[in-house]
């Protein structure tokens, strides 16, 4: 991990962390695949009860950021991005096990995920411990008119 490199969480994801989030997704997120949220998608998702946002910050720059929503004993990581020009850093593993830490305090059992088949991410997901659970085919259509699946992955707290 990166030396200074800083996880905050927050539990009721203020206008500037939001913001600081909308700016790596817009970075990380390649547009071909649509998997980027609106400002508002975010703000609304924010706003339930259970979810919160971690962003991964060194100095005053946000590197990275996750979010997670719960429900009783059972989250989901809905998105994890790093700045593509401070990926392969380890920023994301610190985001993934902060998210599983957290999770686990709060007393959750599971946490799953959903990825497109082609996300580099995925090595990611399977190092740290998640298991491949399902596969929904030919669910992501991109821009680029090709059609990907959805794996969805999961792991015991």
């Amino acid at each position: 991990m990166i030396h200074g490199l800083v996880l905050q969480r927050h539990e009721k994801a203020d206008r500037n962390a939001q913001a600081a989030a909308m700016t790596i997704m817009t970075r990380a997120f390649n547009p071909v695949f649509g998997e980027a949220w609106t400002a508002s998608q975010l703000a609304g998702m924010v706003a339930l009860p259970g979810t919160w946002l971690t962003l991964a910050r060194l100095d005053a720059a946000t590197l990275g950021f996750a979010l997670v929503r719960a429900i009783l004993d059972e989250s989901e990581l809905l998105l994890l991005a790093v700045d593509p020009g401070w990926s392969g850093r380890s920023i994301g593993t610190a985001l993934l096990r902060d998210c599983l830490t957290a999770a686990r305090f709060r007393g959750i059992l599971t946490m799953h995920l959903e990825v497109r088949s082609t996300n580099d991410a995925i090595h990611l997901y399977k190092n740290i411990g998640f298991n491949h659970i399902n596969t929904r085919p030919n669910y992501y259509h991109g821009s680029d008119g090709q059609v990907r699946d959805a794996l969805t992955f999961r792991i015991d707290l």
